[in-house]
């Protein structure tokens, strides 16, 4: 599948769950878990087939994975969980949208750094660090709802 193509779908369906968190949706487990796991195995297939990386490569990239899922655990504790008709809900607030923006700095500033001192950009799919991000955030959104003692929404028919 062309490069192009692949960020676009990406895109779409992030920009689709930002503005369905936005409004407010039903939390259920596959809408919260599939699209990350999803995300981070295409990022470690490309990672997988990526020939000629190094291990400063995997340093940078192991240091940068755990940066992201705690930037994304961050995120999802400022993620509002609720009741609502009797299961989870959730929604994005200004705060989740302000550590979206501080999560894309801190990245980016990683990214620079890993530049600098020779990670390979092959060494870095998009698809894997929006992955772990997103894994973070719902780790930290299920801890939530597993708190509140209310039951995930059912999956949608």
């Amino acid at each position: 599948m062309n490069g192009w193509v692949l960020a676009a779908i990406i895109a779409i369906a992030l920009i689709v769950i930002v503005v369905k968190r936005l409004i407010g949706e039903p939390l259920n487990g596959r809408d919260l878990w599939a699209p990350p796991v999803i995300l981070t195995a295409i990022g470690l297939y490309t990672l997988f087939k990526t020939d000629g990386l190094h291990a400063v490569d995997y340093a940078w990239l192991v240091g940068g994975s755990a940066l992201g899922l705690a930037l994304g655990y961050l995120r999802g504790s400022l993620v509002v969980v609720y009741e609502k008709r009797g299961f989870l809900w959730q929604r994005y607030r200004g705060r989740t949208f302000a550590a979206i923006v501080g999560t894309l700095v801190v990245m980016f500033g990683y990214s620079l750094l890993a530049d600098k001192f020779g990670m390979q950009a092959a060494a870095r799919p998009i698809q894997l660090s929006i992955g772990i991000s997103f894994i973070g955030e719902a780790l930290a959104v299920t801890r939530q709802g597993i708190a509140m003692r209310v039951p995930f929404a059912p999956e949608r028919r």
